[in-house]
């Protein structure tokens, strides 16, 4: 029941997006397509606001269906405990775990979440972008550590890499209202996950490869991004 509920705002957020937003999306390949079926995990880097999920408009119905049963989500705390915000992010993805920013085990019971055929949607920077190009604290967005410990435990599918042009003429963090139609920029990038992790110098698991990775990681959010 609640894979049917999640589907349904998918579809609704789908319909929303088309009607009142423009999509520029940079594809892999010509095909303008993805290898659906094999997708493990959906990495969306520069978070800019939370209206982000109206990018779904640009993806296949039947790849929604896939999502609302089987998607795995780190939410912060702070995000899902909003009435409204909170509310419609929880029946987005009833798979969505609440985690903290604090040293405690909200992380390891996200990890625990994951189960053989999840897919894994996560925001590498845990944080979002303000209008200055920092976070809230003022410093310069980086790639978390959490994406690694995601990636450690992958042997098999592909990892789609989701650079976002960012939303800040949509919905800015702690802005009041929001605008619409707007261009949506996006490029994509699908990575196999066996060659993606061989392709670093360490064993994996290491403090060389999770520092390898990190940065090859945080090189793509600063030079991948498209530009409004």
């Amino acid at each position: 029941m609640k894979s049917l509920v999640s589907f349904l705002v998918m579809l609704i957020t789908k319909a929303f997006a088309r009607l009142f937003f423009r999509f520029q999306i940079g594809w892999p390949d010509a095909s303008r397509s993805l290898p659906w079926k094999q997708v493990r995990i959906i990495a969306l880097l520069n978070h800019t606001s939370l209206l982000e999920p109206i990018y779904i408009g640009f993806l296949p119905i039947h790849f929604l269906r896939t999502l609302s049963k089987r998607m795995v989500a780190p939410g912060a705390d702070k995000t899902l405990n909003r009435p409204l915000v909170g509310l419609m992010y929880k029946l987005f993805s009833p798979g969505m775990v609440s985690i903290t920013r604090k040293r405690d085990n909200s992380w390891q019971q996200f990890m625990e979440a994951i189960y053989p055929d999840s897919i894994i949607v996560i925001i590498p920077e845990g944080r979002m972008k303000r209008r200055n190009g920092l976070d809230l604290s003022g410093q310069k967005m980086t790639v978390r550590g959490g994406i690694v410990d995601v990636l450690e435990g992958l042997n098999s599918g592909q990892m789609v890499l989701a650079y976002s042009g960012g939303l800040h003429h949509v919905h800015a963090p702690d802005e009041k209202g929001f605008h619409l139609f707007k261009t949506l920029k996006m490029n994509l990038e699908s990575l196999s996950i066996p060659d993606y992790k061989a392709s670093f110098a360490g064993e994996v698991g290491s403090e060389e490869w999770r520092k390898n990775v990190l940065e090859d990681l945080q090189h793509r959010l600063e030079t991948k991004v498209p530009q409004l």
